[in-house]
């Protein structure tokens, strides 16, 4: 009978491991990546508000990429982005529905015909807010029937909706044709829903670090599965 020696009666006892502490250890391995995943590379998003119809419907779900941000890309005119708005523009905090009173200047801005040319509040909301970039840093920007005057031109906006129609072209988000320039390191949002959104017109430019990140796909529902 052969006797077998202390190290191999070691290795034996180590691959015997319970199946339930292997179970057990596999589901917080995964369970770190996950939350990995969400704190540093890819996020899922909901659509809270109808301020990205006909691009996003309320309810449908979308990923951003934080890690491009992160690692200091900045995003273009045109991207979808997800970001803190300042404080004060959440509706629980400032009564703002979804085209409610401006924070910037008591409504002295939309009575001028102007977008809101400074950012309000001075610091973030805890907030996530989900808009389209029309203008970048050192950008003119004015708005004419809901579309976007960028630098002197009409931007090219398939994808905004008709709710401007029929609001007139006196103090309302519609028509701000007195053009304003975006600040250093900050980015001008709107929705794509014009006339019943809650974006940078009321209270200004959106500083760089507020970008959580680019939404660059939808995933929920199956039939908006696709890119952004």
């Amino acid at each position: 009978m052969t006797e077998t020696s202390a190290p191999e009666r070691s290795r034996g006892r180590k691959r015997r491991l319970h199946p339930l502490a292997e179970l057990v250890g596999l589901v917080v391995i995964a369970l770190a990546l996950a939350l990995g995943i969400q704190a540093f590379l890819v996020k899922p998003y909901q659509i809270p508000s109808p301020s990205m119809v006909p691009t996003l419907d309320v309810g449908q779900r979308v990923l951003v990429n934080r890690i491009a941000t992160r690692l200091g890309g900045d995003p273009s005119v045109g991207d979808i982005v997800v970001f803190h708005p300042p404080k004060g523009a959440d509706p629980d905090d400032s009564g703002l529905g979804g085209t409610g009173d401006p924070l910037c200047g008591d409504r002295d801005n939309i009575a001028e015909g102007r977008p809101c040319a400074t950012t309000q509040g001075g610091e973030w909301s805890d907030e996530n807010y989900i808009k389209r970039v029309v203008a970048g840093p050192g950008d003119t920007i004015a708005v004419r029937d809901g579309r976007v005057i960028r630098n002197g031109k009409v931007t090219d906006e398939p994808f905004i909706s008709d709710s401007c129609e029929g609001q007139g072209t006196q103090d309302t988000p519609c028509h701000l044709p007195n053009a304003i320039k975006v600040p250093p390191d900050s980015y001008y949002m709107m929705g794509d829903n014009r006339g019943a959104s809650n974006d940078s017109r009321y209270w200004g430019p959106v500083p760089r670090d507020w970008i959580v990140g680019g939404a660059f796909a939808t995933y929920w529902p199956p039939r908006k599965i696709g890119g952004l």
